[in-house]
């Protein structure tokens, strides 16, 4: 009787296991998809467009994101920055 009681413990633990691996696998292909939908088209953004703007001027005068905007849209920051990072990488 033991032995069929260690069995049972050994096939539910490793039950549990790949329930929680399995969770995990989930968890992580969730994941990459919102970083997909971080890397959206702003080019049509006003607030994108300033960050590009203000991006090559700071470029252009060898400063480092000498404005510091802050927008109360998150979306509008991120577009800000996605915009700034653009106009200040360009050559």
């Amino acid at each position: 009787m033991t032995s069929n009681l260690k069995r049972y413990i050994w096939v539910a633990t490793v039950a549990v296991g790949l329930a929680i691996g399995g969770g995990a696998a989930v968890a992580q292909d969730r994941g990459s998809s919102n970083q997909k939908t971080e890397q959206q088209d702003y080019s049509k953004n006003k607030t994108y467009q300033q960050g590009v703007r203000e991006g090559r001027d700071d470029q252009a005068r060898n400063r480092d994101h000498s404005r510091k905007r802050h927008f109360t849209k998150d979306e509008d920051q991120k577009a800000y920055e996605s915009g700034y990072q653009q106009g200040h990488d360009r050559k």
